[in-house]
């Protein structure tokens, strides 16, 4: 955007040395008097001063114009950083969810293993205290 600034600058600071010297140039070689001489260079300078007045203008316009794109554009730029952010978000909640749910699962599995397990160490138990009680009693 500086660099398109620079070239409009320099674009327009050469259309206004243009016109000068070469209104300058004009008005010495044209065979006047130099009233009309000076009346001439006084309407070149007032016709030079309107053209870069004209070019002045069309310069800000179309700054104008390149910064309401820049503005455009970083707009849509931050739509987009937000809308992946949302995407990103939302993954990460759908993995930990999932996570959730395989843990649970997995949660309710072992415990009901471990539950099992330790009912049949208490019936082992059981049949070992009553096998001794009966051992013992048969002495």
């Amino acid at each position: 955007m500086s660099e398109e600034r620079g070239v409009a600058k320099g674009l327009f600071l050469g259309f206004l040395a243009g016109g000068i010297v070469g209104g300058i140039l004009a008005l010495l070689y044209a065979p006047k008097s130099g009233k009309e001489l000076r009346q001439d260079i006084k309407n070149r300078k007032d016709e030079i001063m309107d053209d870069a007045e004209e070019y002045l203008d069309i310069a800000k316009h179309k700054a104008q114009d390149i910064i309401n794109e820049g503005k455009k554009r970083s707009e849509e730029l931050i739509s987009d950083a937000k809308k992946k952010a949302g995407n990103l978000l939302d993954d990460a909640n759908k993995i930990l969810n999932v996570a959730k749910d395989k843990t649970a699962t997995s949660y309710e599995t072992a415990k009901g293993k471990i539950v099992d397990e330790s009912a049949k160490v208490k019936d082992a138990i059981k049949a070992g205290v009553e096998a001794y009680k009966d051992e013992r009693n048969k002495l």
